[in-house]
């Protein structure tokens, strides 16, 4: 199958309570958010737009010639603010969306293009995404780290921050949040750690916000299960490797700029 015409939609909220002014951070002499979107445009996709609250971050945009929209400052989640640039931008009901997110500036562009083209593929899903698989323990208890079990078809049964499925067997004697992984065993069945990539029909953008919050969602601080919660399915795309870092704090935002030094100089001149 063919990569289908799709739109990346890129949210930049300025607000950030660990790293202000997030999306003009400076790497490698753009901001953060103009890089992402060069990532996005090596990409497959027909058009790219940064969906923003801010004035600054347009106009950075505007300088760079990255197209950039304002949205509402009030909005509750990304997929908020993507639902209101689907209506902006005219996108029909069965338009693709993918939502790369803003502090993604080393994002893989066949990433979004392999999320793109599952979701078209899987016509029984209003979403998809992407995993990986954990081969750390540790990561596997995080509860920074989401994951994700799957069915048969490859359609998410849940999300969760707590290490799901189970080991039972494996983890009889181990606590829900154990002090110390070193010496927890992986269960046999693979643990999949979600990436935060979503590709969306552009009419379940529509219906997003008028879709109650569900009592889940509150509880796991996840989004994606008030999807599921009212019955629509979600496509994981599994890949073998995990991705390049995205940026939250400082520390992040360090380690992300010496890569891209790394980077420039490996494709050299």
């Amino acid at each position: 199958m063919s990569i289908p015409t799709f739109t990346v939609v890129i949210p930049a909220r300025l607000a950030s309570t660990r790293l202000p002014n997030k999306p003009l951070a400076d790497i490698g002499g753009h901001p953060m958010i103009v890089r992402v979107a060069e990532r996005a445009h090596a990409s497959s996709a027909q058009r790219t737009v940064v969906a923003t609250d801010s004035q600054e971050v347009a106009q950075a945009c505007a300088a760079h010639g990255v197209e950039a929209v304002l949205t509402r400052a009030d909005h509750q989640s990304g997929t908020d603010r993507l639902s209101e640039v689907a209506a902006q931008l005219g996108l029909a009901d069965d338009a693709i969306v993918v939502n790369v997110q803003g502090d993604e500036p080393l994002i893989e562009p066949t990433l979004i293009d392999e999320v793109a083209l599952h979701l078209a593929a899987h016509t029984d899903c209003a979403i998809a995404t992407a995993a990986h698989p954990l081969d750390d323990v540790a990561e596997v208890f995080n509860p920074n780290v989401v994951k994700v079990v799957c069915d048969n078809a490859g359609r998410a049964l849940y999300f969760s921050r707590a290490p799901i499925p189970w080991a039972r067997d494996a983890w009889s004697a181990v606590p829900a949040q154990p002090a110390a992984t070193a010496q927890v065993p992986l269960p046999a069945m693979p643990v999949l750690r979600h990436i935060g990539i979503y590709a969306y029909r552009a009419g379940f953008l529509r219906r997003f916000p008028t879709l109650a919050v569900a009592p889940v969602e509150q509880t796991e601080a996840l989004e994606q299960l008030r999807a599921m919660w009212h019955g629509e399915r979600i496509g994981v795309m599994v890949t073998a490797a995990a991705p390049a870092p995205g940026v939250d704090t400082p520390a992040d935002l360090e380690r992300v700029r010496a890569l891209w030094v790394q980077g420039m100089a490996q494709e050299g001149p």
